[in-house]
């Protein structure tokens, strides 16, 4: 029996979710039926995918050497299926985004929902996730990260540049002495990433500028920021979020000033999509311009 495409899309979703019942959630299949479909699969290619055990399914050697053929034949579909609606002046059907919460919270609302205006069949979701998003298992169909990954199989852009400061709230500042050298701000509590559960070395600011207890801590950046506007605390903001905290004000301006940036990063094969391809000019175009409209507002 000759091996069919609808076994190798099974075989792709148990690689990526590493478990029958994963799979069957990602398909829409029962579990038992996606087991089958993946036995079937094996018995048309006389070979093993997958070692199971009590802790899921692994890829067996010959899994991880088809693997990368699947993901090439998976955009291969996409582009002809692409190709033979044909060109159309909007975008359609549905494209997943994967961010990091401050870009999710701050900038991709107004950036997708313009976005969306202009491609009124198009259906726009965004996963924020305080991870990295794992592209090889299609999490998202692209992503914004805070470092440029160096996996081959990847495509990065750098998007743009944005700027992080010191900040405060109003009430904060009126209460406690001027604070006017970096080593003032030792004497206050200060908000930031819970140490263990910074994904992205890009993220660890207080480290950067010599500061390293953090009083009050979450994985969330908006979290961190009401934290700062309860008026007991410091902490190193996105210029792009001050807009929305107006309360905050940002501290040794002058002596504290980080610079971080944000890239678009896709799958290699997807830049065969003309869909996609268009997508992600759009976001990129957006974001840029959204950070610079927000960044001139403190």
């Amino acid at each position: 029996m000759d091996p069919q495409w609808d076994d190798m899309k099974v075989f792709l979703a148990v690689a990526r979710e590493a478990s029958l019942s994963g799979a069957g959630r990602i398909l829409k299949m029962d579990p038992a039926t996606v087991g089958r479909r993946v036995a079937r699969f094996e018995n048309a290619l006389e070979t093993p995918l997958f070692v199971k055990s009590p802790q899921g399914y692994a890829l067996s050697a010959a899994g991880d050497r088809l693997l990368s053929h699947a993901e090439d034949a998976e955009q291969a579909m996409r582009a002809a299926k692409e190709a033979l609606s044909g060109p159309s002046e909007t975008l359609a059907g549905q494209i997943r985004i994967g961010a990091p919460d401050g870009s999710a919270n701050y900038l991709l609302p107004q950036v997708c929902t313009q976005i969306g205006a202009d491609n009124p069949d198009l259906d726009i979701q965004i996963v924020a996730l305080p991870r990295v998003i794992n592209l090889s298992r299609r999490e998202a169909d692209m992503a914004i990260t805070v470092s440029a990954p160096t996996a081959a199989h990847l495509k990065v852009q750098k998007i743009c540049d944005y700027k992080l400061h010191l900040a405060a709230s109003r009430h904060f500042l009126r209460e406690v002495p001027p604070i006017t050298s970096v080593e003032d701000l030792k004497q206050h509590k200060l908000v930031g990433y819970i140490p263990d559960m910074i994904f992205d070395r890009e993220l660890d600011y207080l480290n950067e500028i010599g500061l390293e207890r953090v009083a009050l801590a979450s994985n969330s950046v908006s979290v961190q920021l009401r934290l700062v506007t309860q008026g007991t605390a410091l902490c190193v903001a996105h210029d792009f979020t001050l807009p929305f905290h107006r309360p905050l004000r940002k501290v040794l301006p002058d002596k504290i000033s980080l610079t971080r940036s944000f890239y678009l990063v896709q799958h290699h094969g997807d830049q065969r999509s003309e869909r996609l391809n268009r997508f992600a000019e759009a976001l990129s175009n957006g974001l840029r311009d959204e950070v610079a409209r927000l960044e001139g507002l403190t």
